[in-house]
């Protein structure tokens, strides 16, 4: 283990400042990944600030008839709030998907949406990997590709997006609500907080550096029946080959988000006019221009194929 600081923060603005203040720090709440990431040597901040004391961990009704989740509420009590439950179910559901109990009961709401890939060679610090060290190249080209993109990759990177929460909350058109080291807050609506990797997918996010989530707002509720449906290797404790999050009126008309197949939560509102006519015709525009390995082509059937299970459900 590498030596670091630690201090405490105050308040949301005085953890911004000192993450932007002292290089090489890192916020820390739950831990469930920057703490794995610190004992492989794959991060190694020189100093920590503990933001988990900060008042970030309410779920509060918004005066539009949303919810404003803190960026410190817990998996485990958001996925069983009863207003989430309620109205949200499709948040509730990606939640449950995404891990253990032990974990859920640990993970913060802004840390979920800030953890990093899972790609093998990622963690592998044997292996060059573009996301761990700029300009090294990328292993998993060439390498091991079962797990990874198919969509919206470059010639620097093929890892994709590990969280199911975030793949709720891309459907959910949720906004992310942040303080900047200079006590400025703005709204970030979730389609616009991740990057593509590009040339440079070590960027992984909009946030300016320091910059703190301290809460999630999601808008007033859509209804609808609302599914999320994962497939993986196992049944337990296993990020996705792919996942689907999806809205469905009586109308036939919805939403649509995928998890499993991008370097973000992957939705293409262009696409969701085609699901009336069904999985085919939404599948060919969500995956457009998709360049899978020869390992990882199934997910374009399985992707159609899960869709189409979620939409003969949400119609029965």
């Amino acid at each position: 283990m590498k030596s670091f600081t630690y201090e405490r923060a105050r308040s949301p603005a005085e953890a911004a400042a000192a993450a932007a203040r002292i290089k090489g720090a890192k916020f820390i709440a739950g831990g469930t990944n920057v703490l794995d990431l610190m004992k492989l040597e794959i991060e190694m901040p020189t100093h920590l600030i503990d933001v988990n004391h900060l008042a970030l961990d309410t779920i509060e009704t918004t005066p539009e008839g949303g919810l404003r989740i803190g960026a410190l509420v817990r998996n485990t009590d958001l996925a069983a709030d009863e207003r989430v439950r309620r109205d949200y179910g499709l948040l509730s559901r990606a939640l449950l998907a995404g891990a253990s109990g032990q974990l859920r009961n640990k993970a913060t709401t802004a840390g979920n949406l800030l953890q990093r890939t899972r790609c093998p060679y990622f963690y592998d610090t044997n292996q060059p990997c573009n996301k761990r060290e700029p300009g090294s190249g990328c292993a998993a080209i060439g390498g091991f590709s079962r797990q990874h993109a198919v969509v919206g990759m470059s010639d620097a990177c093929i890892a994709t997006h590990p969280s199911d929460m975030a793949v709720a909350m891309r459907a959910l058109d949720a906004t992310v609500e942040t303080v900047r080291p200079d006590g400025t807050t703005r709204s970030i609506p979730i389609a616009e907080l991740y990057r593509l990797p590009g040339d440079t997918p070590h960027i992984e996010t909009t946030l300016v550096p320091g910059e703190l989530i301290t809460a999630v707002t999601l808008p007033r509720p859509v209804g609808g029946t609302q599914i999320y449906r994962k497939v993986r290797d196992r049944a337990s404790y296993a990020f996705a080959l792919i996942s689907v999050g999806a809205i469905v009126q009586r109308n036939g008309t919805g939403r649509v988000a995928l998890g499993g197949v991008a370097h973000q939560p992957w939705r293409v509102e262009a696409a969701e006019a085609e699901l009336p006519r069904g999985a085919k015709a939404v599948t060919a525009r969500l995956l457009a221009g998709a360049k899978p390995t020869q390992e990882n082509e199934f997910k374009l059937r399985l992707v159609e194929r899960t869709l189409g299970a979620v939409l003969t459900e949400a119609r029965a």
